[in-house]
């Protein structure tokens, strides 16, 4: 029984293999001296999407008066929604398919967690409040077994009640100033709030496709205007922390609760907002199925990325890493192995029904035996090819991608 690191690897690998399974059938029958060949363009899709893609974008005079592309206007589909976001932040949208038992074990976490601490700060009061009350009533002239007559008390006593006491002031202020929060923002929610995590449950409940909706944090502040001539930069930024954020692979294997970050924060009011809105029919769950990426411009009002003007750039990526992986193969003399990928990949992921977990990890290992009975390790050629990637572990843009969800 291969262990839990195999596993997660062999997941990887299997998702690595089926990301690819597009476009590795036009390698074939090519020979090893073949270029690339460039992707066909894509006509725009009708619905405005998110492709996490860095590429660059035009920055000419021009994007004073129209929006650079990949930028366009967001949808009319979905103005009832992002007309009640706050303009300031950058949002992104997703459905989360996980199975809703799966969402079920995974919330109760941080119930159990809050609730334990919300139970233990009510104990603590419990066992301290007496010891306030009695110093609050000394304090205001009414002596008890509390108070202090300096002038009557040896100086090596008296501080060690002095130090008594400061520690369990000490104590209750990191408790109530540190601690306290957790439970109460998770029930009610903060100073700053966008809702609360406990009161979205309650109101939208556990479902197989939840939307979650993720807003920036601080960072947003620093892009200043990613649509004047001078956004170039910034617009890079931007795709990048984008696109990290909406990595095919970080969504399949995250449950939508998970995806809090030092980048990005979970929205829980707009995520009862989108929910409701579906729910009474005035927008359509579809809209969501692709991520979504709100932004707003003072010029040119709600903004979002079409899809479109991303795809080709990211079929061209995953083609040179395939041709790349096939030229490192012809190189150790086993081109062959490239081929024989090539028709279990396809063959595979042809097959009738989901290519589930199981099918992945099944896969995944009849490769590996498959190339280490050639004398070869797929991992680390793998590695040595596509930058950034080593044996099974993601890579930087496929942050959290590391482990089977189920």
């Amino acid at each position: 029984m291969p262990s839990g690191k195999t596993v997660s690897q062999n997941f990887q690998l299997a998702l690595e293999l089926r990301e690819h399974a597009g476009v590795i059938d036009k390698a074939k029958n090519k020979d090893q001296n073949t270029t690339p060949p460039n992707p066909t363009t894509m006509a725009p899709s009708k619905k405005a999407r998110l492709g996490g893609n860095t590429s660059k974008t035009s920055s000419s005079s021009s994007s004073q008066t129209t929006l650079p592309k990949p930028f366009t206007q967001a949808p009319k589909a979905l103005e009832t929604f992002y007309t009640h976001l706050n303009p300031h932040h950058i949002y992104l949208a997703h459905i989360d398919s996980h199975p809703r038992d799966f969402k079920r074990k995974i919330f109760l976490v941080p119930v159990a967690m809050n609730a334990a601490v919300a139970l233990l700060f009510l104990w603590r009061l419990y066992l301290i409040g007496p010891y306030y009350l009695a110093l609050f009533a000394s304090t205001i002239g009414y002596p008890n077994e509390l108070t202090l007559r300096a002038d009557e008390m040896e100086w090596k006593p008296l501080l060690l009640v002095i130090l008594r006491r400061g520690f369990t002031f000490i104590l209750d202020f990191v408790l109530f100033v540190f601690v306290w929060p957790w439970p109460y923002e998770f029930a009610v929610g903060g100073s700053a709030s966008h809702g609360a995590p406990l009161g979205w449950r309650w109101q939208v409940g556990f479902r197989d496709q939840e939307i979650y909706v993720r807003r920036s944090r601080s960072w947003d502040t620093e892009l200043g205007d990613l649509f004047g001539s001078e956004g170039s930069a910034k617009r890079n930024e931007f795709w990048s922390r984008v696109g990290e954020a909406t990595n095919p692979l970080l969504l399949q294997q995250k449950t939508g609760y998970l995806l809090m970050d030092g980048a990005w924060d979970l929205d829980w009011d707009a995520m009862v907002l989108a929910t409701s809105l579906v729910d009474t029919k005035k927008l359509e769950l579809d809209e969501f199925m692709e991520p979504v990426v709100l932004l707003h411009s003072e010029k040119f009002g709600w903004v979002t990325m079409d899809r479109g003007e991303t795809k080709a750039a990211d079929e061209e990526e995953r083609r040179k890493q395939v041709f790349a992986f096939r030229d490192a193969l012809a190189k150790l003399g086993k081109e062959d192995l490239f081929f024989r990928w090539i028709e279990i990949v396809q063959f595979e992921t042809s097959k009738p029904g989901v290519f589930g977990a199981q099918r992945q990890h099944e896969v995944a290992e009849q490769i590996r035996e498959l190339f280490s009975k050639n004398g070869v390790d797929f991992d680390k050629v793998w590695g040595e090819v596509i930058p950034n990637r080593n044996t099974g572990a993601p890579a930087k843009e496929d942050t959290g991608a590391t482990s089977d969800p189920e």
